[in-house]
């Protein structure tokens, strides 16, 4: 099955090509330029590189959240639109889940992944992940024990230590590499604290969307916004000021 999927829970996000188990290609974005200038263009582009055009296309995929709400909102309705034009399954996949897919993939039985996105604030989005199957990757080989949510670094850490036990962990994504002081401050066994560089994820959101259709369990798309969107909050404020 040929998938397009595509990241724009980032400024650059990222875009891939799948046939069946393999990834084709997978492109960063240019971090310059918003997504609602590259999209659908970039995807157009990746296409066409191999010969390929949307209508070639028979899954597509793409990052529900957590993240930017303006990114997602694009990515979400490019590729909605996409697969509607040309009557084409669609799956969301959450970031968090990707970032833990790529992060899981080194660690043995038992270790834990802990997924990190920077949320601004001085928070990041967050969720924790047991590996249960050998190394390798595979869709179904780690799960989920802490649910995404937002929160301070340090909570976060607080939270996750009477979850973890003494099983090391790996932290992979910017949120971590921006709070790599906070982690590696955390506890006393510097060897179960790793953090893996961030990764590009639209390859990792592909191959989970794949297995989920051919499991019968894709469902469309859920937005997974964690927090609040800023205008709420702010609406709800003045509201209470009367």
């Amino acid at each position: 099955m040929r998938v397009l999927a595509l990241d724009t829970t980032t400024r650059a996000g990222s875009v891939a090509l799948l046939e069946d188990d393999r990834v084709i290609d997978e492109r960063g974005g240019d971090a310059s330029r918003t997504h609602a200038e590259r999209l659908p263009g970039d995807l157009i582009a990746l296409l066409a590189a191999h010969g390929r055009a949307l209508a070639d296309v028979e899954l597509f995929a793409v990052a529900a959240g957590p993240g930017s709400f303006t990114g997602l909102r694009i990515g979400i309705a490019t590729a909605q639109g996409a697969a509607f034009v040309h009557q084409r399954p669609v799956v969301g996949v959450s970031a968090l889940e990707a970032l833990a897919y790529v992060g899981a993939s080194k660690a043995r039985r038992g270790d834990l992944v802990g997924a990190w996105m920077d949320a601004r604030r001085g928070d990041v989005f967050s969720a924790l992940y047991r590996v249960d199957g050998d190394e390798g990757l595979a869709v179904d080989r780690f799960t989920e024990i802490d649910a995404p949510q937002v929160g301070n670094p340090e909570a976060t850490l607080v939270r996750w230590r009477a979850q973890r036990g003494r099983a090391p962990i790996v932290f992979i994504g910017d949120g971590a590499v921006r709070y790599a002081d906070a982690i590696a401050a955390d506890g006393t066994d510097a060897a179960a604290h790793v953090v893996q560089p961030t990764p590009l994820l639209a390859a990792a959101i592909g191959l989970i969307a794949l297995a989920r259709a051919r499991s019968g369990a894709a469902a469309g798309i859920q937005p997974l916004y964690v927090r609040r969107p800023d205008a709420e909050i702010e609406r709800d404020r003045k509201r209470a000021r009367g």
